[in-house]
This record gives C-alpha cells, structure tokens and sequence, in this order.
C-alpha cells in the first residue's frame, strides 16, 4: 500500500530559553539548562535518558554493577524516590544506613557519570505502604498532604534529614544531582492506607490546595538546602503542576490498577499510536492534558513503562519489545526526555517490626517490575533492545532534539485494534529527518508488513521510502538526508544507531529491523567501495556487513548489523564496540563481563580492540563463517561450577531446598529459578520471609548471594499458596468458628 505525508508547508518550531526556573551551573562552570522543547548542556541539545533505580529496595552491594549496566545502556540521569517509611519507620529514628545510605547512592552515581533527579515526597507512591508516609503520621491530629502546621513540621524535618545527607552533591557543588522532584501525583493519586486494609476500604487523602502546596513544600525544600537546577512535579491526570516545575509525563500500556475494581480483559491502549505532543493546535492528546500550551513546555517522561508489576488480580509476562516500541512512539511524538520506570527492579526491605512495607496488592517483598534489569541484575531483553535507541539519541542528539513532529493524516486516530494500517510518524527540520515506524501493540499480535511505500512531501522535494517490509512487533528509525559530517545519506532503510572515530576515521553503525531489506542511497558523486555506484544493498544474511563511502576526499565506514547483533553491542567510548551475550560494564577504565556460560564469546570492532591493556581476559581467535570486514572474535572461558541442591517435600505445597555452603564461592551471585503452578510462591529462611512470587507462568528467581551466610546454617523452606476452586470461608458455628473450604486446590 501506498502511504503519504505532507510536510511541504513545513513551518520551523520557536525555541526559546526557559530561564532562571530551569537552569543552573556548577562551580567547574557545566550548565544545564532547558528550552521549551529540549535540554541542553553547555548550551547544546543534550538527550535526557532516565531509568527508575530505587537504591532502598536493593542491597547496597549490588548498587555499583547495576548503575554500571545502566551507564552502557545510555542512561544518562538516574531517577529516584526518597522513601520516607523506608527511612523513618519509627518516630524520630532515622535511618540511612547500608541499602538506605542515599549518599553512597549518589556519590557512585557520580562515579559513572550520571546524572540525578531526586523524587523526595514526602508522598511518592511507588507501590510502597501509604505512599511512603510513615505509619505513625496517620495517627497525629492534622491532616496529611495539607497545608497545615503539623504537616509542614514533619516535611520540612524529613527534608532537612534528606539535606543533610546530599549535602554537597548538588550539581552547583559540583555533584550529580541536577533535579527535585516535589511530591508526586498531587491532586491526581493516592494509596490504600495499609493500617485498614482487609477490613475496610480507607484510602489515603489526596490534596485539594493545588499550586499553593506544591509551592510551599518548594520553598521549604530550597531552604533546606535542596537547591537543584530545576524542580519536577507529576504532569499527568490533573496533578498540580505549577509554572516553575517542569511537569513529567509517562504512559503504560499494561495497567494492574484496573483490576482493583474489574474483572475483564485488558484494553488495548493507544500507548502505541502516534500523537504530536508539542503543537499548540493539539491542547490535548491521549494521556496528555496540560494546564499549559503545550509548546510552552518540553514534552519530557519520567514515568514510560519500562517494566510493570504483577497485582494479585492482574498476571501477565510484560513483551519486553513493548518498551523500546514505547521509546519510539515517544521521540517520535516530540519527546525530548526519555524517563523509564522502572528501568532497575529491586526488593523492598521488610521493616524493622515484621510489617512489610508495600502495598497491598503487590507482593511482599519483590518488586521485579519485569524492568530492563531486573532485582537480582537479570538482563532482559528490553535492555539489549534499548541501547541501540539510546545510543542514537545520545549521537544525533544536535540534529534530532530541534526537529518537529509532522503526523500523516489521520495518524494519531488509529484504533488500537486496527493492526493492518502502516503507523509512521516523522520529525524533520524541513530538509533532514527520520522517519518512524511502528509495528507494535500491547494486547494484540501484529502482523507484519510487506512492501509499503512512504511518500514524504518536503517543501524542495519529495523522499520516497519504497517496498518497506517490517516484521511484527518491530519498530524502527528511518534517516533520510542524514549527513555523515560530509557526505550526504539521502534515504536508508536501516536505523542509524552511533558513530565512533576509530583509527582516524569516522565509523557509523546501523541496525538491519526485523524483516527490512536495508539499502543505502547516497548523493550524486558519492563513491561507494571505491565503485561508481551511490546506493548499497545489505547483506541480509550476513551479521554484519561492512562497507565504505566516500566523496571528495571525505571517507566514511558502515558497519550494518542484524537486530539481533545490535541487541549483543555495547559502545566502548571513543574505542570501538564490543558485540556479546553477556553483561558488560566498565569499571575503572577496565572492561568486565557478567555471564551465565562458562564459555563466552565476544565479537570485536576493530579486531584488535580487546587486545589492549585493560581488556586481557579474553584471547583472540582467527575470525569465523561469515566474519565481516575489521570484526575479530574472542573468547573467554571460566571454570564451570556445579552447584547441587536438594529438594525435600516436607508438607503439602511446602518444600525445602538446601543448597552447598560454598555455593557463591568463585561466582558473582547464584540464581535461584523455580517453575510452579499455583497463587503465590513464599521463600522462607529460618522463618523470617525473604522473597515472594505472583505466579504468571514465568520461571521464580532469586538471587541467593544476598542470603548465603544465612543458607549456611538453615535450609529455604517455599510455600506454594494453591489456586482455589469454589473457595469459601464456613462461619457457621455457635462460636467464632472460621474454617476455609475449597473444592480443589493446584500448587506445586
């Protein structure tokens, strides 16, 4: 089918300096600062990319390894809440020690290079008992989330002890933190308040007092010394959000709050349709209500899905291709500031009396979220799918943040339900741009398309994207007049992803999507290898092919990788890339590799890449089938470990697991996975709860590393909850008699 856009009365965007409100410098003189469309460092478009990292819900021994695996994904600004329970549970004892050590938690952040945003309440949510607020503030005579004196006191105390422990790592001081966020979701969201939960329906209060709150809880945090280049406040769903906070916005297509109060299917959402979310003559748009115009503001996210939640009633396995999918959209739609929650799981801590400190539709302890790294360091998918976006915004950053949105007619209409029309967006300067697609909806299965032709009407002349085959649940980033710092790329059907000057020349890589047939046209008089032809076809089964172009002295190299070895690559900065299966992270200008297999291989650009100092531990091996041009292999091997454990069915659906003494020696960590059926899954050791499971079909795991010492005297006892048929509770008796009576039971 033929599809066309008309961009030929392209009109540029204005683009103005936001001020004072949203901007600051450190004492070494970086600044950040934001226009009303992007962000910028040192005056210059800078991508924002945040993932959600709760550093209260992971032991403290892991932080390091996972900010790691984050900065080689691309994200640049770590995300986090202030958990006011996890830090005062008891009145007056303040805790911000080992997993709530906030200020370790920055400096390391800092360490990798990362940028903060601060979410400090005093109510978060975040799925956390009463939203955060401690127990015990319920029980004082004044309100909560109000403008009143006692509630005024205890904020400004927990902002206070907050200060105290960042003091210093403000980006004024030099440091990492570079935003505050202000409560969260006022006006908009509340939580269960857990001290009635089972017996009643008591949620907690809301706020009424809009702007007028968030501005004094504003100035109390500034006067506690949270003094930040810019504040944040929620922007969706009616959420106060005064002038001079940047608002943050999100979606999530896959919602476990719907089944609170419903028994159904889950709708297909319009999370993956295009919308243009920085026009004036669109005030409003699907998850998008501004108080404001919208191109007063960047269209910034803190909160897209990039994870979610199992809830008691809501079971699903999250299509880890439905996060870089919502990526898509996003840039496409005219976001400038990406922001994942959750981009890292963890496990929330149990509190000091036994009390769990979650919500209660959630499970106890593990808060996985299904997130890109998951709460033992699992590497998911969504991950390896990731970087190649990140990696392209943080490249083509210059270009991108200032181009506009431009819909097809009819675009942002599009029925989630209707899977055979082609969804395409573009973001264009008026003469460059890129064109995205997108093949993915949640809830539904796409199909894919074959041999569709865009047609792109520029104001000097039409780009025609021809025969464009994409698979199902793909997505991806077309260039056209993308300039290669001296050569013109006129059209590609391959998505750049970064370039890297290596050994004196500059290097692009670009990534083969799923069912495209990538060709290359260049401008008259490029050359490519060497020949007279100006457009390349990829080698669409080769991993990787590479090739050159050149023009008037000017010589570029392409490297064109399969979306599979694109998941495998990480850019080694200023090095070259490093294509593998495995973890990678550079700690100390050193290269590490966490895997599951005793034997790994690593693929090398250029091919003498790991044979440098800092990268010994792995040996080069004479290429293979099929090795690209400049690509060498290298392989890694260590010593295999056997870890036995015995498995006792102790009582029905309990069971006991006992694992070697020795069990983390010569290991990072040991997971644990457990395949059931069944409600929940409980893991116990010497009695005390420390894990548990919603069971949606997918393998259980736990990190056992955490627990070693503890497993070395007791064995992990696990309680599998059974489904129940027909289920009631029999209370007729002349006593308080209650006895539970099913018709039959499936835990195993």
């Amino acid at each position: 089918m033929n599809y066309s856009l008309n961009a030929s009365d392209f009109q540029q965007k204005k683009i103005w300096d936001l001020g004072g409100d949203f901007s600051g410098s450190s004492a070494d003189g970086e600044r950040i600062s934001f226009t009303n469309y992007y962000m910028m460092k040192n005056g210059e478009p800078f991508y924002g990319i945040s993932g959600e990292f709760h550093y209260s819900r992971m032991d403290a021994s892991m932080w390091e390894d996972e900010i790691a695996k984050m900065q080689m994904c691309g994200i640049n600004i770590v995300s986090t809440y202030v958990f006011w329970i996890h830090h005062e549970e008891e009145e007056g004892c303040f805790d911000f020690t080992g997993r709530r050590d906030i200020r370790r938690f920055l400096e390391l952040c800092a360490k990798y290079g990362m940028y903060v945003i601060l979410r400090i309440g005093p109510f978060d949510h975040g799925e956390v008992r009463n939203g955060g607020i401690p127990d015990w503030m319920y029980g004082k005579p004044f309100e909560v989330r109000q403008l009143n004196e006692g509630f005024l006191y205890y904020t400004k105390r927990l902002y206070e002890k907050i200060a105290q422990e960042v003091k210093g790592l403000f980006l004024k001081d030099n440091g990492p933190v570079i935003g505050v966020q202000i409560d969260n979701e006022y006006m908009h969201s509340s939580a269960p308040w857990e001290l009635t939960t089972g017996v009643s329906n008591e949620w907690l209060f809301k706020g009424n007092e809009g702007d007028a709150y968030m501005l004094k809880l504003k100035e109390l945090a500034a006067e506690c010394g949270l003094v930040p280049a810019f504040y944040t406040c929620t922007g969706w769903g009616g959420a106060s959000s005064p002038e001079s906070m940047l608002p943050l916005w999100g979606g999530y297509a896959f919602q476990p709050w719907l089944f609170y109060s419903y028994q159904g299917e889950h709708p297909s959402t319009k999370e993956y349709v295009y919308q243009d979310l920085h026009n004036n003559e669109i005030p409003k748009s699907y998850n998008f209500e501004p108080n404001y115009q919208p191109e007063d503001k960047p269209y910034a996210c803190c909160e897209m899905g990039g994870g979610m939640n199992c809830s008691y009633y809501y079971r699903f396995v999250l299509p880890y291709k439905s996060v870089d999918a919502m990526a898509n959209i996003k840039i496409a739609s005219g976001c400038n500031f990406l922001g994942y929650y959750m981009f890292q799981g963890g496990s929330n801590p149990v509190g000091k009396h036994g009390a769990f400190l979650n919500e209660g539709q959630m499970p106890k302890i593990s808060y996985d979220f299904q997130a890109a790294l998951g709460e033992f360091g699992q590497v998911r998918e969504s991950y390896q799918r990731l970087k190649a976006i990140h990696y392209f915004t943080a490249a083509f950053a210059k270009q991108l943040c200032g181009m506009k949105t431009v819909l097809p007619k009819g675009a942002s209409g599009i029925d989630p339900k209707d899977l055979e029309t082609l969804r395409f967006s573009v973001r264009t300067d008026g003469h460059s741009g890129f064109l995205f697609l997108n093949n993915y909806q949640d809830h539904e299965k796409m199909p894919a398309k074959e041999e569709e032709t865009v047609e792109i009407r520029m104001p000097r002349e039409t780009i025609v994207f021809p025969k464009i085959s994409i698979a199902g649940d793909e997505n991806c980033i077309l260039p056209f007049h993308l300039d290669l710092q001296g050569i013109d790329l006129v059209c590609a059907t391959a998505q750049p992803v970064t370039y890297m000057e290596i050994n004196g020349e500059l290097t692009y890589v670009f990534l083969r999507p799923d069912g495209m047939r990538p060709e290359f046209v260049f401008e008259k008089g490029a050359s490519v290898n060497g020949g007279a032809a100006q457009t390349y076809r990829v080698d669409e089964t080769a991993q990787a092919d590479t090739f050159t172009v050149s023009k008037d002295g000017v010589k570029r190299t392409i490297i064109c990788v399969s979306r599979a070895f694109a998941n495998r690559m990480y850019a080694l900065d200023q090095k070259g890339f490093l294509f593998t299966d495995a973890a990678v992270m550079v700690r100390d200008q050193a290269v590490y590799i966490e895997t599951e297999q005793a034997r790994c291989d690593l693929y090398a650009y250029p091919k003498d890449l790991l044979s440098e100092g800092g990268f010994a531990f792995a040996a080069l091996k004479e290429g293979w089938e099929g090795c690209p041009q400049g690509f060498g292999r290298y392989e890694t091997t260590a010593q295999e470990k056997s870890i036995p454990i015995e498995v006792k069915e102790v009582a029905e659906n309990r069971y006991t697991i006992t694992l070697p003494k020795d069990m983390t020696d010569g290991v990072k960590d040991v997971r644990l996975r457990i395949e059931y059926r069944g409600d929940i899954g409980h893991a116990f050791i010497d009695g005390k709860m420390i894990h548990d499971n919603f069971c949606n079909n997918a393998p259980w795991e736990i990190g056992m590393r955490t627990f070693a010492e503890a497993l070395k005297d007791c064995p992990l006892t696990v309680y599998i909850t059974p489904l129940k048929e027909g289920a009631k509770v029999n209370v007729e008796s002349a006593m308080a008699a209650r006895i539970e009576e099913v018709e039959s039971c499936v835990g195993k």
